[in-house]
């Protein structure tokens, strides 16, 4: 499996804090089944601004600890891009990255607000022949208040990047919600661990895989854990099923709308 998004690159973001953390980390992913991490380092401008460079030379200092210590797991570079009207020019001048150097680009969004600029962007991205990913889309309010944005969001071209842990409830009841509408209406193209600290996230991804393959089946699990991962890192075209829309019942509604997570 390859861990689509994480934060294990240490003192760069919110994520791991030091080196020997980070290479806990790393046992904790192997010990879940992952053999490929992508490092998707948050990158927001004026706040977390470690470069490509800077960032180039921690996964190859990571590499060589895990070579002394004969630890088979491949890392690759990649950024979680906080959406900007930048985004283009952050890209073109290394600082920010996409996912091991192809056209796909992993961005998030603001939580609580949809960003004016969202549908700008994602036409500029498709224009510079990127392919967008939307990071964890059923954490955002918006979306668990009006599903339909991802629809239209996959049918402008954008991709889909669930958490592992929403559909256990870990972000709250809303994003457990919207984590098992997204799986049984074919929303979902990628999973990854978003994983911060040890001992949080990666202990629990057997149960959760298990989960997950109630909803979808094994063979839907494949594809999100390992190879749409593995097109993406070769830069290779991956080809969807057509989604569906959500439907929320009235019950479902009012919780989106009301109810605290």
């Amino acid at each position: 499996m390859i861990d689509f998004h994480s934060h294990i690159l240490p003192n760069i973001d919110d994520g791991s804090r030091s080196i020997e953390e980070t290479i806990e980390l790393i046992e904790e992913a192997q010990d879940a089944g992952f053999n490929e991490i992508i490092c998707t380092s948050h990158y927001l401008e004026n706040y977390y601004e470690t470069n490509v460079p800077e960032r180039e030379v921690w996964i190859r200092a990571i590499r060589e600890n895990l070579q002394i210590k004969n630890k088979a797991i491949k890392l690759h570079l990649g950024s979680e891009i906080h959406l900007s009207d930048n985004i283009i020019s952050l890209l073109a001048e290394g600082k920010a990255s996409t996912i091991n150097n192809t056209s796909y680009v992993l961005f998030e969004l603001p939580l609580n607000t949809e960003p004016m600029n969202l549908y700008g962007s994602i036409y500029e991205m498709t224009q510079n022949k990127l392919v967008p990913i939307l990071a964890h889309p059923e954490r955002y309010t918006f979306v668990q208040q009006d599903p339909e944005l991802i629809y239209d969001l996959i049918q402008k071209g954008v991709y889909m990047q669930l958490n592992y842990a929403s559909i256990t409830g870990h972000y709250g009841a809303k994003a457990q919600l919207m984590a098992e509408k997204m799986l049984e209406n074919n929303m979902i193209h990628f999973l990854g661990s978003d994983v911060h600290r040890h001992h949080t996230i990666y202990p629990q991804i057997p149960n959760i895989i298990n989960k997950i393959t109630d909803i979808v089946g094994k063979n839907k699990v494949e594809e999100l854990t390992t190879t749409n991962p593995e097109l993406v890192l070769k830069n290779k075209r991956i080809d969807i099923e057509k989604p569906n829309k959500i439907e929320l019942t009235l019950k479902e509604k009012i919780m989106m709308k009301f109810k605290r997570n």
